[in-house]
């Protein structure tokens, strides 16, 4: 078993074979938003709620890495890429209308460089249905160059095949997902991350469709943790190996309760 497999394999509950991961990368591309102004002690909090893995910056990993520094921590993975996210983006000159969600794409962080930072994975994008097809050719490229030398570094990369393109009106278009998580797939992903399209049977479509372990996002906050928990069971169903959910967890009322909503249906079915 290769480096890059044993630590994606940890990241999988021994008795579920499922991942609960909570996404605290925000801030990279959306700035303080409410709930995260205190990014070290959000992270704290999230750590001693118990998920499977945290996926954060750089940045927060340079500085919140030694939160992690204990026997049966959950995994640090590293956001290893940056994309347009924020309105304050919009109206930057560009060659094209581009300035929409996902519509510039950049990496950040080399594998080598989050191994030393004692990353366990990285998360990557691969964004379908950008305006200007150069931005989604380099995406490809840049993805698979990374995958590769994330292989032979020994780090796995969770790829985030998503359909945030401006050209796309649905994002939860299963047959367009499962295009994107199959491109991951041959691109050399070791997993996917990808929007649960709101019903099992087209979920099923994405999920048959690679030879990866898929892990469903979590989307805009729900004020409400019933349709949240709703959805994440519907997407088990379908046969996702576990969730990365970010803003339902962290800007939740009481956010180490709602991790532990979360984690007894992914690992043991028992939350209503």
């Amino acid at each position: 078993m290769s480096g890059a497999n044993l630590r994606l394999n940890r990241l999988f509950d021994r008795e579920s074979g499922r991942a609960f991961i909570t996404a605290f990368d925000h801030g990279i591309t959306l700035g303080p938003k409410p709930g995260s102004e205190d990014a070290l002690g959000v992270l704290e909090k999230i750590i001693n709620a118990g998920p499977d893995g945290i996926l954060i910056s750089p940045g927060v990993m340079k500085q919140g890495g030694h939160l992690f520094g204990f026997r049966g921590a959950p995994a640090p993975i590293v956001r290893a890429d940056w994309i347009y996210n924020h309105d304050v983006m919009k109206g930057l000159p560009t060659r094209l209308q581009d300035t929409a969600q996902g519509e510039h794409w950049r990496v950040v962080l080399q594998p080598e460089e989050a191994l030393q930072m004692g990353a366990d994975a990285i998360t990557m994008f691969l964004i379908v249905g950008t305006i200007e097809g150069k931005e989604f050719a380099d995406n490809v490229r840049d993805l698979a160059a990374t995958c590769n030398a994330a292989s032979k570094a020994g780090i796995p990369v969770i790829v985030e095949s998503v359909l945030w393109g401006a050209r796309m009106d649905d994002q939860r278009d299963a047959e367009l997902l499962a295009f994107a998580a199959r491109m991951a797939a041959e691109l050399g992903a070791d997993a996917i991350k990808t929007t649960f399209t709101g019903d099992t049977e087209s979920m099923r479509q994405v999920i048959d469709g690679t030879p990866l372990p898929v892990l469903v996002l979590g989307g805009v906050r729900s004020p409400d943790p019933a349709p949240v928990i709703a959805n994440l069971r519907l997407a088990l169903e379908a046969g996702a190996k576990g969730v990365v959910y970010g803003r339902n967890v962290w800007q939740a009322d009481d956010p180490v309760r709602m991790c532990g909503l979360l984690r007894d249906v992914i690992h043991g079915g028992r939350a209503e």
